[in-house]
């Protein structure tokens, strides 16, 4: 009998050294196009992602938080006590974001993310700034679009490219249908039938962001006349202004940021209301002014990821209720349920809506 001898071929060869010495076979990789037009290869699996900033990592953590690698800044107690405590227990990594460039590429690198995410702006600036850190980490760095009226069409993107495509969809859809919602309504509100709204930032309430940036946004769209004249800051944001300036504008709101957690600070509606210079402002001397809710992630903008999507519907119901009409407990309930995978008690919607609602 002639017996045929088979050559074993480079491949199988590959694999039976790669079992007898412990080592895996090469990953195997695809091609895509991500939101600002890069061409980037990135493994055909995605089982964990690290994010520049806390945008994308808001993002990972509605969509798939147990793929994500690491956080971009130490959670304090409140926002601990509205995350799950697998995402809480992630390992701290850093970030570049606004004035943070916490990044330790080593540590990321401990991390064995499989791709970076980058969510913001898409311009010059941030591309070449992705491009820096996919150099500095060798590892594939993806961006998506920030931009609030486009959010349903990023997680789209990235549940593909993470294989979550199903709560990807769900998710998508409720933004795309707050948007069109809150947008239908407020387009149709006469210009000089607008509220007048003041951004408070900053423990003295003398910072704030204007018209048309990503941090103020959702002023626009609910309808609002967002009444600060100052300098669009990039980034971080903040512009400072003068107490005389805001007699000049005479805001008719006052929404306060509550600096905690990410944005690193002191609440400041405690000291803007027990201010007897700031009860010149006829808004606040009327009790027009508001908490922007904040836990786990304030509504307005910081960080300016989909935590906006439940800020949009809560200004616009605060600014024009009577056109909007929402049980904002009720909207409050629905979107941490479906997006932080939180279940609110009636105790926890209390705290969250704090001062942040007509009484």
């Amino acid at each position: 009998m002639i017996t045929k001898i088979i050559k074993p071929s480079a491949f199988m060869f590959f694999i039976v050294w790669s079992v007898a010495f412990g080592q895996t076979p090469r990953l195997q990789y695809r091609t895509i196009t991500d939101m600002a037009g890069r061409t980037v290869k990135i493994p055909a699996v995605v089982k964990s992602v690290y994010s520049t900033s806390p945008m994308g990592e808001i993002i990972m953590y509605t969509l798939a938080p147990s793929k994500i690698a690491g956080t971009t800044w130490t959670l304090d107690s409140e926002e601990k006590s509205m995350l799950m405590d697998e995402y809480v227990k992630k390992p701290v990594l850093g970030g570049w974001f606004g004035k943070n460039t916490t990044g330790n590429p080593e540590v990321i690198i401990q991390a064995h993310p499989d791709m970076v995410l980058s969510m913001g702006d898409i311009d010059n600036a941030s591309i070449s700034s992705s491009k820096r850190i996919e150099e500095k980490l060798g590892i594939p760095v993806v961006m998506i679009d920030g931009t609030l009226s486009s959010i349903d069409k990023t997680y789209r993107f990235l549940g593909d490219i993470i294989n979550e495509k199903k709560r990807a969809d769900t998710l998508a859809e409720y933004c795309r249908s707050t948007f069109d919602t809150i947008v239908s309504i407020s387009s149709k509100i006469p210009y000089d039938k607008r509220i007048r709204v003041y951004y408070a930032e900053g423990t003295d309430g003398l910072q704030t962001d204007s018209k048309g940036t990503m941090h103020a946004e959702i002023i626009d769209i609910a309808g609002g006349i967002n009444v600060a004249e100052v300098p669009a800051l990039k980034g971080f944001g903040r512009a400072s202004v003068s107490f005389e300036q805001l007699l000049v504008w005479k805001p008719e709101i006052v929404l306060v940021c509550l600096d905690h957690g990410f944005a690193h600070g002191t609440e400041n509606y405690s000291n803007i209301v027990n201010s007897n210079s700031w009860h010149a402002i006829d808004a606040v001397a009327k009790g027009n002014i508001y908490c922007i809710p904040s836990i786990p992630f304030n509504w307005l903008d910081r960080p300016p990821s989909v935590n906006r999507m439940i800020g949009m519907r809560w200004l616009a119901n605060l600014l024009y209720h009577d056109r909007f009409g929402m049980d904002i407990r009720k909207e409050t309930e629905k979107f941490y349920a479906l997006f932080y995978h939180k279940k609110l008690t009636q105790a926890e919607l209390d705290i969250i809506l704090k001062n942040a609602v007509v009484k």
